[in-house]
């Protein structure tokens, strides 16, 4: 399964322009293996909303990569799976015939995959409603600045970006360009000191723990 061409993903593409901390994530990892999911919960996150691609599986897959397995059992027991959702591009979208991905997903994962109308960064409004939390007590993991990133910021969630990707292989080609490109863009705004949006659970200091 492929995904259709990300419109409001483009369309964001200018507010990040006019604001580039809406790309710049409070939490930078890895993968999330290096993710504290204690510590998140004990500052008060109380769901985990993971992209899918690349973040917790191979491109399209539906189950977890096997190198994460360990983490992704400590994050369930950390929340419970009940306070883990999949918030995806991909499995859950349109795109998605029938749900049949997301329903393969939740088998594989154990938890809830988020089905959405409108494709990340757009459609936040969805995700708060089904968990029934304000966005600052969300934490949104994702591979993608442009899409994952951006979605959190916009809703006030806690931003972790995980900016190894799994793997490539299997990834439509616009995806793998932009991807890289990000991953640029990224050590632009470093150089140039932007900083992330300020969240009341996290400060700089715990960067460092």
């Amino acid at each position: 399964m492929g995904q259709s061409l990300n419109w409001a993903g483009i369309l964001n593409t200018f507010r990040v322009l006019a604001n580039p901390s809406l790309v710049m994530p409070q939490l930078i990892v890895k993968d999330i293996r290096e993710i504290p999911f204690q510590q998140l919960k004990s500052k008060g996150i109380k769901v985990m909303a993971f992209d899918k691609d690349n973040c917790l599986t191979a491109p399209y897959e539906t189950h977890i990569h096997p190198p994460f397995e360990e983490a992704w059992q400590r994050c369930k027991d950390t929340f419970g799976a009940d306070h883990i959702i999949i918030v995806s591009n991909s499995a859950g979208t349109p795109d998605d015939k029938n749900g049949e991905k997301a329903k393969k997903a939740e088998q594989e994962l154990g938890v809830h995959v988020l089905r959405h109308e409108t494709k990340k960064p757009s459609g936040g409004d969805t995700l708060m409603l089904h968990v029934q939390e304000p966005g600052s007590h969300i934490a949104m993991v994702g591979d993608r600045l442009l899409t994952d990133i951006v979605y959190g910021n916009l809703n006030g969630n806690l931003t972790i970006w995980t900016k190894q990707v799994i793997t490539e292989k299997g990834d439509n080609r616009p995806a793998v360009l932009i991807r890289r490109w990000e991953h640029q863009l990224m050590k632009i705004l470093t150089h140039l000191d932007v900083q992330p949006y300020p969240h009341p659970f996290f400060t700089a200091n715990d960067k460092k723990n």
